[in-house]
């Protein structure tokens, strides 16, 4: 696997992935967690992330969103979903936004899809990349296998989607942190080894 995309790759993200990605995966369900390293710094990352009614400001598939309620836990978004997919339209509940750990949980409730019973988690920890603050996007997911569908397939293509969206994020954030370029951080002045 690419620690770079997918998988997990470092002891940092293992140890992420057993704190904060937590999913109960029963019989007919998948569940992965993927990783991606972001040339930007965690502020400017989380504050695409934490909006959970502008998940279109990165994640490409999105057409639309309309959010209700004031961004806390238990808000729903109608999102519309580009034509290209297998689906149309997917309501979803916002689970938890933690500002303080950089966590945000969604579930899927309803709409025209086959994600069934659908759950969420994207954390973002910092990290140093070429001498520079960046971040370590994870996202996790449960889901159930479609009738029809093998635990494979399943994975295979929310792993896509998820791949796509965090690449984007990642495209996008560090296209906005060229714009506010922070200087090189000397890790052995922090008394830090490479």
């Amino acid at each position: 696997m690419n620690g770079n995309s997918n998988g997990v790759g470092s002891v940092a993200a293992t140890e992420y992935i057993r704190r904060h990605h937590r999913h109960e995966t029963g019989e007919n369900q998948c569940s992965s967690a993927l990783v991606k390293h972001i040339k930007a710094p965690v502020p400017l990352v989380w504050s695409l992330v934490r909006r959970f009614d502008e998940p279109q400001k990165y994640k490409p598939f999105v057409r639309r969103c309309v959010a209700q309620g004031n961004l806390e836990i238990g808000s729903l978004r109608e999102v519309d979903v580009k034509s290209g997919l297998p689906a149309t339209t997917s309501t979803e509940r916002l689970e938890l936004l933690d500002d303080d750990e950089h966590i945000l949980s969604i579930r899927i409730i309803g709409g025209d899809h086959r994600l069934k019973n659908y759950s969420s988690i994207i954390s973002l920890h910092p990290e140093i990349i070429d001498g520079r603050p960046g971040t370590l996007a994870i996202e996790s997911f449960v889901v159930d296998v479609p009738e029809g569908n093998t635990k494979d397939e399943t994975c295979y293509f929310v792993e896509a989607l998820i791949k796509c969206n965090l690449k984007s994020l990642a495209d996008v954030s560090e296209g906005l942190a060229v714009q506010d370029r922070t200087e090189p951080i000397d890790l052995l002045k922090l008394g830090m080894r490479r």
